[in-house]
């Protein structure tokens, strides 16, 4: 089996080291070279013809995100990101990712060869994923923190099941939408067709907690639709999406006619905090049949047992289709299990969801 060849352009050489002897020690990868800027890259790209490339942000010479741009544009391949958790790592790492990156792995600004090695399965799985991942090309796109492993637990473990308890519709309908690797431009090109009166929406994007605020903040400055950072106790109205925190579950509960966000501390379920399972179990419980659950591009199975329960509720579910996803894990699962109605390309989602309020 051919090993997946991985280049690491990083300006650090501890960096460097680090990351050859983490990659390394996968027998599923082959470090095939370090470049030190991207000038260096450039070269070591068309010489060592790599499959996956992982990506420093800040370098001198050239910044990871002009080279990024560039490369997306003039030769698409797998990006992996290396980010800083800071604010400022946060926005520019949202930035790669609308350009292409598949995904990134946050780097500690202090002990870092300490810090840095507790995520090496981390670090592993987000590169083999990467080499699997479809890119597209800079010029056909529109306008994760998995947690390190640990004990895989359900959303069981968060939230009992309990069925629906509601007895009636009612005229305030509740959109869901989980996704994970892939998602956040996802999720962005999925809003953005919804109009300012949408009904609302509550998503939840495998995302660490310095990184969710921003992401929230780039999504309401692209959207009609109102996007803030979902905050315990916070009424959900039309017009308006709620995004999970980084760190903690995001859940819906119902007093009267109105819904809530009630975000939990809880273990992560499936290894995910925010987890989709967890927040689909509490529409199911909360929403029930007033509710359309979307899940996006991921991966992993994340989401697809609660969406299964909803679908037997009778909820309408939708899941991206495998030609747009970036990874078909989440999806691909939902859809393996029989918790999908609708499976679409990623531009037809919000007409489909559209189409589905209509009918509700």
């Amino acid at each position: 089996m051919n090993k997946l060849k991985v280049l690491i352009v990083d300006d650090s050489a501890l960096i460097r080291q680090l990351l050859t002897e983490i990659l390394g020690s996968d027998p599923g990868i082959e470090v095939v070279g370090a470049a030190a800027d991207p000038y260096i890259a450039r070269d070591k790209i068309k010489e060592l013809n790599p499959d996956v490339l992982t990506l420093d942000v800040e370098m001198p010479r050239m910044d990871g995100i002009s080279f990024l741009r560039n490369l997306m544009r003039l030769r698409p391949m797998p990006v992996v990101m290396i980010s800083t958790l800071t604010q400022q790592g946060a926005d520019t790492t949202l930035e790669a990712l609308s350009l292409g990156a598949i995904d990134f792995v946050a780097k500690p600004k202090v002990d870092v060869v300490e810090k840095l090695s507790d995520y090496s399965q981390e670090i592993i799985e987000k590169v083999k994923v990467a080499g699997k991942a479809k890119v597209r090309p800079l010029v056909e796109r529109a306008a994760a923190k998995v947690s390190a492993v640990e004990q895989k637990l359900s959303a069981d473990d968060v939230m009992g099941k309990a069925a629906w308890t509601g007895k009636i519709k009612t005229t305030e309908k509740i959109i869901a939408i989980g996704a994970s690797t892939g998602g956040t431009e996802a999720i962005r090109e999925v809003l953005e067709q919804f109009p300012a009166d949408s009904p609302a929406v509550v998503i939840t994007q495998h995302i660490p907690p310095t990184f969710s605020e921003s992401f929230a903040n780039r999504l309401n400055n692209t959207c009609a639709i109102t996007v803030v950072h979902a905050t315990d106790g916070q009424p959900i109205i039309p017009g308006h999406a709620y995004v999970a925190p980084g760190g903690m579950h995001l859940m819906i509960t119902r007093s009267g006619a109105r819904y809530y966000c009630k975000l939990s501390d809880a273990a992560p379920v499936n290894r995910h905090k925010p987890s989709v399972d967890v927040m689909f179990r509490s529409v199911l419980q909360s929403v029930g049949p007033n509710a359309i659950a979307a899940i996006l591009t991921g991966m992993g199975d994340d989401g697809a047992k609660s969406m299964k329960e909803l679908r037997d509720l009778g909820v309408h579910t939708i899941a991206q289709d495998e030609k747009t996803s970036v990874v078909w894990g989440m999806p691909g699962e939902a859809v393996k299990i029989g918790a999908v109605e609708h499976v679409e390309s990623l531009d037809n989602i919000a007409k489909t969801i559209g189409i589905l309020l209509k009918k509700m």
